[in-house]
Formats: C-alpha cells, structure tokens, sequence
C-alpha cells in the first residue's frame, strides 16, 4: 500500500509532460539546464497555427445540447458565397437574354454569295498589297512571305480553298520573281563570327529568310498533294475531299514551274523527287502536266546538270517500278539536247588550246621587256580563263556522257527483261534517235535483238518500224565501219509496206518516210538499182489508198528517189527491159522484176481531187526535173517528205489549201411552179392537164375473178 503523500506525488508527476520524455535512468532534475526563455518558445509553439491563404470561417451559434456529463455547445461554419460563380451565372444570364432578343438570322442563298464575294475581294487585296510590298523591296520586306505563306491555313471555311489557291499561285511568281540567279549556300562558323558591312548583313538575312521560307513553301506544297493521295480528310475540317484535288493540281502545277524556272536555285533535286513519281500518276492531268515540264526543263538545259538529276531518278523509279509506268515517262528522254556535233563543236570553240611560247623561243624572238609584257600577258590570260570558267565545255561533255550511259541502261535493261512491256515503243524510238551515239561494241548485239524482235511477230506495226528507224541510224553512223548486210530489214519494211491505209495506220507513213531517207536515201551507194526500182514501183502503188497527206509525203518521197538514182527512169516507159515479168506479190525486192513494170499509177493520181498531189504526180511523169515548166514550186522543193506530211496533216479535220467557195449567184427573176421544167415535158403536162376525162365504169370484182382463176 501506498502512503496518501506518495500517491499525490504521483498523480502531480502524471500531469507533467516532462515525466513522459524524460529519461527515467537518469537521475538529473527536470528543469536542471532549462533556460528561462524556453518557457516563451515553448509557449509560442502551443499556439495553434492558421494559414494565411485560408479565409477565416465564420461560426454560427446553434442551442446547446444537454446530457449526463453536462452542456455541449453547437456551432456551424457560415456558408461563404462564391462571388466568381453568381458572376458567371449572372453573365450567362445576360447573354441568354441577349440570344433570346437578337437571334441570328438565315442568310439567303444570294446574300450568302455576296458576303463570299466581300470576304474575298479583301483577301484578294491583302494578298496583292503583300506581293507588291515584297516586289518593291524584296531585302527589306522578306518577312511579308512568312505572313503571305500564313494565309495557305485560311480556316474560313467559305473562302479557303480559293484564298489557298491563289496565296500558291502568288507565292510561286514572287519566289519565281526575287530569287537570285546563284545557288544560296550556308554560312560557315568563321563567316558567321567576322565583321561585315551593313548592307551585306542585310543581304545575308534576306538570303536566309528566302531560303527558309521557300523551303517552307515546297513542304506546304509537298504536303497538300499528300493529303490528297492519302485521302485523309484534317481535324479542322475546313477543306472538303473534293477540293483537295483542287488544289493539289493547283499545287502540281506551281512545282513544274518552279522545276523549269528555277533549276539553279535551292531544292531543285527535291522538286525533280516530288515531280518524277507524279509522271505516272492514274489522274491524266497531273501525269501529263508534269510530263510537259519535264520535258520543258530537258529542251532548254544547256548545261545538263538538271537533265543528269532527273533522268537518274526517272531511271531509278522505272526500275523500282518494275517497268510498269507510263510509256509518256520515256518519250521525255526524246528531249534531251545531246548531240555529238553540237558538244563537238561547242568544245572547239571554247576549249581552244591556248598555245604560249617556250622559254627557248621567248629567247631567239623577243627581247627582254618583251618577255617581261609577254609574261604579264599570259598571267593574265590564265586568270581570265579560270574565271570564265573555260572547263565548263569539259564538263557539259561528262554530264551528257554521264545522261546517255543512264538512259542507254535503261534501254537496254527493258530490251532484255522487258520485251512485251508498252515501253518498248518509247524505248525503239529513243534508241532510234540516240543510235549514233551508242559505242560501236554494242552494235552486233543490238542489231541481232532488233532482228529478233521483228521476226517475233508480238511487235505492232509501228513497233516494228521503229525497229527498222533503229538499225539503219546504227549503220548510217559509225556503224558504216562495220561489213553488216542489212537485207533483211530492207525485205521487212518492202514486204509489210502495205500495211498502211487511210484508217488507223495512217499515222505510221511519217516512220515510214523517215526508214525510207535513212535506208535509200543515205546509203544510196550500198543500194542496187534493181531495189531502188521496187520500192519506187510498191510506193507509187502505195499512194493510191492512203489520204492526201500520205500520198503527198510519197511522192515526194519518189521524187528524191527518181533524182538519187537517174536510171530509174526506166519505169516512165512502157517498154520492158531484159527477161521476166513483174511479180507484184514477191516480197523480195531484188527479185521481184520491177524494171519490167511501169508507173501507171501516177496517171491515176494525176486526177487526184487534192491538188498538190496532182501537181506531184505530173511532175514525175516528167520525168522529176529540176528546172522548165514542169519543174516544182520551191514551197515543194525546198521541203522534206516528212515536212510536207506534216504540213498538210487532216488531223485537225481541215483542208490545205483550203477549198476555194464558189461566189453566190444573184438570181433577177425568182422561178415559180413548172418554170423549173423543161419546155417539152411543160407542153405534155399542160396537154395532159387538159383533156376531158372519160367516166368509166369500175369494176374491181371482174379484175379479182380473173387473178382468183
């Protein structure tokens, strides 16, 4: 048991906080090294804190509530009004009575189409004032493009494709306007950190603000025509489906231009990377808007470079196509301007070497303040010549050298793996035209491929023609060096000449005239009399079942002929020469007896209703003279057969020379009734007229006895 004193101790150590954290062990005092402002602190730190940001809560008084341990008072917290929400509510308010007194009304149709007009005549303006500005001082207005260029986001959905098309429209003629004619390269660190002048630290950032902001451009570009091969309709939802082709042939258009402008400027390659794969595009217009260009930038690059980039990546994309594209992609090959005269020529008057004298003669010729000018003179010259840039013939020569050997590949790669493809058409004819620059290592074997396709039979007639146009521009080149006999190419073209007629084929008589030059013509010493003859005789036989054009090209044909060999004159007789009779059906020429037949044909198309043809055929029953009466006019003489077929072509469904109109006759006295018929029949019919008809019975039923019976 515990004494009354003890247990008071107790209960008055219980109450202290100190004995609850205290170290019982020890045996210290508690306020032993307690100092007299800890008891302030301490104080301090009981104070319950609030924070600042937490407005003070009002506290309502409610009754008290009594139970066994006594009163207990109640309180509640003050509801606080949210002065933020009763003004949003209360705007809410005001705008719902506004929308339910002024409610918005419908636009009709036609006041619909006036507000569209406004809307855009002030877009219209902001887009010239803009352009202007950007004109009249490119270097100081260069910001103006980054705002022309915002207006390609118009988000009006009344207004945006149209303001679109023509901000890519503006935008394309500026840059075409206000780009320098050098190519803009990065500056170096060590230029970026020397001290310039002013005006070229302001040439510099209008050279990079333009390089930046057509950049941005071609990638706008880029991405509308994406957007519309993907058919991916944008979350604004501004511009419909059905515009995007809209304006992606807008787009399109703007890049070929760009292709052929600017083929020196930043991003060409790029442009040719876009451009390349919309030749083959399934929509015709683009394909064959871009095929225009393309051939455009080929007919009027002079140097090749641009020419080398676009026949690379054409080349790459026919082959990762699999040679399935469009035959348009290789006809643009016809364009390029690769010629061996012409680079010949170009590089001797150019590269000329430039001779200096040696020391040793410098000695013997000229004294020595003439050696001293003389030196002066050739320093000066050599700098001259490394600033006008003299290897630059050199250099045409690579890159067309470089261009050929592309697109030889590419022929040859469709000839050997390729030989049913609609390419081949394209192929036979670029090869036809570049024939005379293909290496003569190649000749054998290309000649032997030719021949094989011919005699295939899976070739049309055109593609066989061109076969033909190939061979003999290969021999009438270098291909003259080698001892090749061509007779089956000449037996070809004399036995499928009839082929051609006045319907589908028609176009294939230019070809032909073509094969006839090179084969006769140019190689007039390889060829004998005797096929001279037969390709007279069967293109005079020719020339009465084709149109006009055809029997004009022909003859004319036949009149080179006629002058090239004199002997073949002989046809104009009706006399044979030697044994033999003419067999029309033989599809040898040199066996076929021509010179026992005679021109008969050409009396026929002597009453040809078209008149130059009349005039042709009388001039070779003449005989084809050069000079008298029945000699040509020199609008004929002067022109090729190929010109003349061409020049009076039908296609366009007109005459030429147009058919003279008979002048109207005035007629004084205006016939009426039986004036129009003859005197004689006028008296019958007058007498006829006259006579008193006799009343005769009619009996039908005697008449249908008698046919009963």
């Amino acid at each position: 048991m515990m004494d009354e004193d003890d247990l008071q101790l107790m209960k008055d150590l219980g109450q202290r906080a100190s004995f609850l954290t205290r170290d019982l062990s020890s045996s210290e005092p508690v306020h032993n090294k307690k100092r007299k402002h800890e008891h302030v602190i301490d104080k301090y730190e009981k104070i319950p804190r609030s924070l600042q940001t937490a407005p003070e809560k009002e506290l309502i008084h409610l009754l008290p509530i009594k139970d066994k341990s006594g009163i207990i008072p109640q309180t509640r917290e003050k509801p606080v009004a949210d002065t933020n929400q009763d003004e949003e509510d209360q705007e809410e308010m005001e705008l719902e009575e506004e929308i339910i007194e002024d409610p918005i009304r419908e636009l009709t149709i036609e006041e619909h189409l006036i507000e569209r007009k406004k809307k855009l005549q002030e877009k219209k303006l902001h887009i010239a004032a803009l352009a202007s500005a950007i004109l009249s001082d490119p270097e100081s207005n260069v910001k103006k493009l980054k705002e022309l260029r915002s207006m390609l986001m118009e988000q009006d959905p009344d207004v945006a494709v149209t303001v679109r098309k023509l901000v890519i429209i503006s935008l394309m003629e500026l840059f075409k306007d206000i780009t320098p004619s050098y190519k803009i390269r990065p500056l170096t660190e060590a230029e970026k950190s020397t001290k310039i002048r002013k005006e070229t630290q302001k040439l510099r950032e209008f050279e990079e603000g333009l390089v930046s902001q057509y950049k941005f451009y071609l990638e706008n570009l880029e991405q509308m025509v994406k957007d519309w091969k993907q058919r991916k309709l944008k979350k604004s939802n501004v511009v419909s489906l059905k515009a995007y082709k809209g304006l992606a042939e807008v787009a399109v258009k703007s890049l070929c231009e760009l292709l052929v402008a600017l083929p020196h400027f930043n991003f060409h390659n790029n442009i040719i990377v876009l451009i390349v794969p919309l030749m083959n595009d399934v929509s015709k217009l683009i394909s064959e808007m871009c095929c225009e260009a393309v051939k455009k930038l080929f007919k009027q690059d002079k140097l090749g470079q641009a020419s080398l980039g676009v026949i690379k990546v054409i080349s790459g994309f026919v082959k990762g196509r699999n040679y399935d594209v469009r035959p348009e992609m290789l006809k643009t090959f016809l364009c390029l301007r690769i010629k061996e005269v012409e680079v010949k020529k170009d590089t001797e008057d150019i590269n000329k070497p430039q001779k200096f004298m040696t020391f040793k003669e410098k000695r013997k010729n000229l004294s020595r303040m003439q050696r001293k000018w003389r030196k002066a003179e050739e320093k000066l010259e050599r700098e001259l010549r490394e600033a006008e840039a003299s290897e630059s013939a050199e250099k045409k020569l690579q890159l067309h050298t470089e261009t050929l050997n592309i697109v030889f590949v590419t022929y040859f790669r469709i000839l050997k793996k390729a030989q049913r493809s609609p390419l081949l058409p394209a192929v036979l004819e670029g090869l036809a035209k570049f024939a005379h620059l293909i290496n003569v290592e190649f000749f054998d074997d290309l000649l032997v491929v030719l021949h094989g396709l011919i005699e295939s039979g899976n070739l049309s007639y055109q593609e066989s023609l061109h076969c033909v146009q190939t061979a003999f521009h290969i021999l009438s080149g270098q291909g003259d060096v080698l001892n090749i006999d061509p007779m089956k190419f000449y037996t070809h073209l004399y036995k499928t000449l009839f082929k051609l007629h006045a319907g589908a084929t028609n176009e294939g008589v230019e070809t032909v005239l073509k094969c006839l030059d090179v084969m006769l013509t140019k190689r007039r010493k390889q060829v004998s009399q005797q096929r001279a003859l037969a390709f007279i005789k069967r293109l005079c036989t020719l020339a009465l079942h084709v149109l006009p054009n055809s029997s004009i090209g022909i003859l004319a044909t036949n009149r080179v002929l006629m002058q090239t060999f004199p002997k073949t004159d002989l046809l104009l007789d009706n006399e044979s020469q030697g044994s033999g009779v003419f067999l029309p059906e033989l599809d040898q020429p040199e066996y076929c007896n021509a010179q026992n037949s005679a021109l008969w044909e050409l009396h026929a198309l002597r009453r040809h209703f078209h008149p130059i043809v009349r005039t042709l055929a009388a001039h070779l029953i003449a005989g084809a003279p050069v000079e008298g009466s029945e000699a040509l006019k020199p609008e004929l003489s002067r022109r090729s057969a190929v010109e003349l077929f061409a020049a009076h072509s039908m296609a366009a469904m007109t005459f030429n020379p147009p058919v003279e109109t008979l002048g109207s006759r005035r007629k004084d006295k205006i016939l009426q009734g039986n004036a129009f018929l003859n005197e004689d029949l006028n008296q019958l019919t007058q007498r006829l007229c006259n006579e008193v008809a006799t009343q005769l019975p009619l009996d039908f039923t005697k008449y249908l006895k008698t046919s009963l019976r």
